[in-house]
């Protein structure tokens, strides 16, 4: 692993932090603008406060092939309503002006970036705050279209596994990896049925014995209950759908926000990052 892949983010420091402290970490993914500007601007600011160790700040996109329904349809909302990726860089840049520490995560497909340009985007992504990048349509095999040019600007870039990623690929998935590796803990869309530990610990195991980045398993997490169980074999456990869902049932008839939307985004927050700091890990002093 090279100098770039070892570079000390909000990320890096996170997990040292969790791992000192001897519990696994939430994160906690919204999409940018969902289901307007302002109100996705205010669920944003909340979500820390709440217990968000790290956010997943999703990149609306008009094909969101790995989403389930809810996340496609948040998407199409933000879209609707007029985000871009330039907004959603606004977005980034104002909740970093009230906090500095916690990691922001941009999550999406690689279209929207290439249009606006690589090379303007990671600089503008880096001076807003952005700390990592999730781009579920680029492979390893493609890492020199976004992977190679963002760990050089200081970002980290995040892969994701599979339960169906085997020995052979694995090597090459992790190899530029940094930041942490995703874990997708069932095969399909986001936000269908879930993963138990029992079920994914032969899987990190596994993805153990290639990296020593941390491993945050997402998909299919909906209650504090599958949080905690998650976080007793990986790192961190990454809330969405769940999340994305709330705002959907408190939309009214033509799709706009309920009074009182954003509490209740942050409340389930709470109650997810109460189920992961139930669960007690081993603390270490050692640094990521």
């Amino acid at each position: 692993m090279d100098m770039s892949q070892r570079t000390e983010t909000r990320i890096t420091r996170k997990f040292a932090q969790l791992k000192a402290a001897g519990r696994g970490g939430l994160g906690a993914f919204i999409t940018a603008g969902d289901p307007d500007f302002e109100t996705g601007l205010e669920i944003l600011m909340g979500l820390a406060d709440a217990g968000a160790d790290m956010i997943e700040f999703g990149i609306p996109f008009s094909d969101p092939m790995a989403d389930g329904p809810a996340v496609q349809a948040s998407s199409l909302r933000a879209l609707k309503n007029g985000m871009t990726l330039k907004k959603t860089l606004d977005m980034v840049r104002a909740f970093r002006q009230r906090d500095d520490e916690t990691p922001m995560v941009l999550m999406g497909y690689f279209n929207p970036i290439y249009i606006y340009g690589v090379e303007a985007f990671l600089v503008d992504a880096k001076a807003a705050g952005v700390d990592g990048l999730i781009m579920v349509d680029l492979p390893p095999e493609e890492e020199n279209e976004l992977c190679i040019p963002a760990l050089a600007a200081g970002i980290n870039f995040i892969y994701l596994t599979a339960p169906t990623t085997d020995a052979a690929r694995l090597p090459k998935v992790v190899e530029k990896a940094s930041g942490f590796v995703y874990f997708v803990s069932i095969t399909g869309i986001t936000g269908t049925r879930s993963a138990t530990s029992a079920d994914i610990a032969p899987h990190i195991e596994r993805i153990r014995k290639f990296t020593d980045l941390p491993i945050a398993v997402g998909f299919g997490i909906k209650t504090p209950e599958n949080a905690a169980d998650m976080v007793k074999i990986g790192d961190a456990a990454v809330v969405g759908s769940a999340l994305v869902q709330v705002i959907t049932d408190n939309l009214d008839g033509e799709n706009r926000a309920r009074p009182g939307l954003a509490a209740k985004v942050h409340q389930l927050v709470s109650e997810l990052a109460a189920g992961v700091r139930s669960v007690a890990k081993r603390p270490t002093k050692e640094v990521v």
